[in-house]
């Protein structure tokens, strides 16, 4: 999406940037992981298959993709590059045709030694935020593997709500939380 492609979104915990083509190579490794594949439903890419998604996150209109960015490595560095800081992503897709103010918010925090520290929650609610504000949204949905307990627990601490289960794209449970702003 287009429209962030300026945006900085800083919190205390974690700063949203861009997906840009710097992102990818480090990105690319996590999503390697088979842990990570199983949690977030995806499949692996190669590498030149990851620069071409990240071009289509850029140019769609309908995905709005941020990199979450440990802020403490972020701020101290003396010139910190983004890649180094990296601990994960989160995602608004708007696709409901029907509910131009649904968006569907994924987050992924990959690195395993930021995990636990609040960074997802912090990046699901800048996001949120972002969405609200920028975007018109006032609706929000999350579709989390049956088995990704830490993310569904996140979400509900968010006060999400469960209102459905779903097959997800291989064939594993999918629970279906939403939340009204």
């Amino acid at each position: 999406m287009r429209l962030n492609q300026n945006t900085l979104l800083l919190g205390k915990k974690v700063v949203l940037v861009p997906y840009t083509s710097e992102h990818v190579p480090r990105y690319h490794e996590w999503m390697k992981s088979e842990e990570l594949q199983r949690l977030t439903a995806s499949e692996p890419l190669t590498l030149e298959q990851e620069y071409a998604m990240q071009c289509s996150w850029r140019e769609d209109a309908d995905k709005c993709t941020f990199i979450v960015l440990d802020a403490e490595k972020w701020q101290t560095q003396p010139v910190p590059t983004e890649e180094s800081c990296m601990a994960g992503d989160v995602n608004l897709f708007l696709t409901d045709i029907e509910d131009p103010t649904l968006g569907e918010i994924e987050v992924m925090i990959a690195e395993p030694s930021c995990r636990g520290q609040g960074f997802g929650t912090e990046a699901a609610l800048l996001m949120m935020s972002y969405g609200v504000t920028r975007l018109g949204l006032t609706k929000f949905e999350a579709k989390i593997s049956q088995g990704n307990e830490p993310s569904i627990r996140m979400f509900q601490k968010l006060h999400f709500k469960q209102v459905r289960m779903s097959v997800g794209r291989f064939q594993s449970g999918v629970v279906v939380l939403e939340l009204v702003a």
